[in-house]
């Protein structure tokens, strides 16, 4: 497996463009006296402030339950890339980051249009995230689970690196 610290600018960037190229993934609250199942969102990436934004409903049961500010996690899960980016999830009614993020398809979500009073976002401030990166295919897959079974030792199917941000 490759050092995880030989690199964690690039898989940092990696970590921020794959976010914005592929937007969705699952937000929940964190902790111990929280009960509360994620929740598909789309997410809208600010990376030189380590934020995440994301449009909600001001009654839904996550923008309720956030109230103040909440730890949360957002985690995204493609084909070859896996991360769970943790920090602080508040209420942050932002009407130039609405007009900024609004689009077609958040529309389609919100029929009641921008100016629409119970529509508020929520942002996520990234304080970490853990991020997995496999490489190669199912070829290697099936060959690296084969040579692990025959010698004992895991598969070598990538690299890991955990990720703080400032």
């Amino acid at each position: 497996m490759p050092d995880p610290n030989s690199d964690r600018a690039a898989i940092e960037t990696r970590l921020w463009n794959e976010l914005e190229n592929h937007n969705t993934g699952m937000l929940g609250l964190v902790g111990a006296d929280v009960r509360q199942h994620f929740q598909p969102m789309t997410a809208f990436v600010e990376p030189r402030t380590n934020q995440i934004w994301f449009f909600t409903y001001k009654d839904s049961d996550l923008a309720e339950a956030v109230g103040a500010g909440q730890t949360a996690m957002f985690v995204i899960q493609l084909k070859d890339f896996q991360a769970c980016i943790g920090g602080e999830l508040t209420l942050a009614h932002d009407e130039a980051r609405m007009e900024k993020y609004w689009n077609a398809v958040v529309a389609a979500w919100y029929p009641q249009g921008k100016s629409d009073p119970r529509l508020t976002m929520l942002r996520l401030r990234a304080d970490d995230a853990q991020v997995w990166i496999s490489h190669g295919g199912p070829v290697k897959f099936a060959w690296e689970v084969a040579k692990a079974n025959d010698t004992h030792t895991t598969p070598d199917l990538g690299e890991s690196a955990k990720l703080t941000f400032n």
